[in-house]
């Protein structure tokens, strides 16, 4: 089947969904991913369902929300499934590749169905100390004693920021880049591709090459919002460690943070450039593109650090497609449906012509796009263990912390920096029954006990792997 579309999927990480121009972003210029959403489709709310790497990628390969594959926080197992994505396209004629940051599972070079990887790792990517290809670049073209990727002293989960301390060609995503390109040029012409494209960035360490930190320090950056159920670190959070995940960022601390983060997605989209040049791109013109994250950033909103938690910055993410014109894809659409990660599986496969697998849980997103049918989804379920059960449907949250059983209601249409949690507030109680009843059924089935359907029960164990999975 020639003329089955090419699939290229990008994955950045840590890329919160506020942070694009086409967003109404104040300073952030991503003028080549706007291009994908002018030319397509732009998902106002998508949401990662577990906001954190590891289950994140478990999401996307698999098509499924993260108590089916069994990972709902934060640990490392070895997870046996057949039917992913990149199994069923290989299966189907696709010629799979993944170039980039890794899969963030282990082994690290488990294929889950790619015919060919060129990674990078790191210390949460699967891999431990195992050199990566990435590893080898740096070890061939750094000077002697340029200390590797984290070689500028800033690391992997910290607020400090600084120019990136080798050559910008040396950087993770302009390698990322140049590989993919060299495979595209060098791949089977024969039958269609599936290529992901995964960068480290807007991960921390928050190194950009100079002229990107520069920008948005020249620019300077908005304010962090804080709500008013937040509270700042004791003492400021001085003393505390640089990777802490309550922060209380001012001044030159708080310039450079996220003057390093748009920096790292702004180096990003010139980059793509590269990428998806129509005058000299191997993409071409049959060619599906996805870009999505695995989950935010929070910034220092809300006085938080990284992610993990259910709030905005963290769980919701860029999602952009644009595809062949055969598609009838109306170009600048824009939707406001609540859609997730393990939405991206079924989506990807129905461009293919492929049949989705019934292991999959989510759900094909081109009749949307077409706007001749909905989702029909009440909510997406958001967790993390060993902290939240979250349900959301792009317009209200309904957010509960499983250790104390505090409550948190948010309006989105009203208030979409989430600054002021209604949990008490008389006339959003008749919503909160409803948003919190719908969670008593979702949990009463869990193997943790979370709920005996009718009331939700705090202090229950909360395990990153659900019991009988791997």
């Amino acid at each position: 089947m020639p003329d089955r579309p090419n699939i290229l999927l990008i994955i950045t990480e840590q890329h919160r969904g506020d942070c694009l121009s086409c967003e109404g972003h104040p300073v952030l210029m991503t003028p080549n991913l706007d291009a994908i959403a002018g030319a397509g489709v732009r998902f106002t709310r998508a949401y990662t369902l577990s906001p954190s790497c590891i289950a994140a990628r478990r999401t996307l390969l698999s098509g499924q929300e993260p108590a089916t594959h069994g990972l709902v926080g934060y640990r490392n197992a070895e997870w046996n499934i057949t039917e992913t994505l990149p199994a069923v396209l290989s299966a189907a004629g696709y010629q799979t590749c993944w170039i980039g940051r890794s899969m963030h599972q282990v082994p690290l070079r488990k294929r889950f169905g790619f015919q060919h990887m060129i990674l990078s790792g790191g210390p949460h990517s699967g891999g431990g100390n195992q050199p990566t290809e990435y590893d080898d670049f740096l070890a061939r073209n750094q000077p002697e004693g340029g200390g590797g990727y984290f070689g500028g002293g800033v690391m992997h989960n910290d607020w400090t920021a600084r120019p990136f301390h080798l050559d910008e060609h040396l950087h993770h995503t302009s390698w990322v880049v140049g590989e993919a390109l060299r495979y595209l040029e060098r791949r089977d012409p024969t039958c269609p591709f599936f290529l992901v494209v995964s960068f480290l960035a807007a991960h921390p360490p928050l190194s950009p090459p100079a002229f990107y930190l520069e920008r948005y320090l020249r620019t300077g950056v908005p304010d962090p919002v804080i709500g008013d159920w937040a509270r700042p670190p004791e003492g400021g959070g001085i003393g505390s460690d640089v990777s802490a995940n309550d922060v209380d960022l001012t001044g030159e601390a708080l310039l450079c943070a996220r003057a390093g983060y748009y920096g790292l997605i702004n180096h990003v989209d010139d980059q793509l450039r590269r990428l998806l040049n129509p005058v000299r791109s191997p993409v071409g013109k049959n060619t599906v593109v996805l870009y999505t994250s695995d989950h935010g950033e929070m910034l220092g909103d809300h006085h938080l650090w990284r992610k993990t938690v259910p709030y905005e910055p963290s769980a919701r993410i860029p999602m952009l497609l644009r595809a062949p014109a055969e598609f009838g894809l109306t170009p600048g659409t824009v939707t406001d449906a609540a859609v997730g990660l393990h939405d991206v599986m079924p989506t990807l496969l129905e461009f293919g012509g492929v049949p989705v697998p019934e292991t999959v849980d989510g759900r094909s997103l081109l009749p949307l796009m077409r706007d001749d049918a909905d989702l029909d989804r009440a909510y997406l379920h958001i967790e993390h263990a060993p902290m939240h059960h979250t349900l959301t449907d792009g317009r209200e949250k309904f957010i509960w912390y499983v250790q104390d059983g505090r409550e948190q209601f948010f309006d989105l249409r009203e208030d979409p920096q989430e600054l002021t949690n209604r949990i008490d507030d008389q006339a959003s109680q008749e919503r909160i029954t409803m948003w919190r009843g719908r969670l008593i059924a979702e949990l009463k089935d869990r193997p943790e006990g979370f709920s005996d359907g009718t009331r939700l029960i705090a202090g229950r164990p909360y395990p990153a792997l659900v019991a009988g999975s791997g």
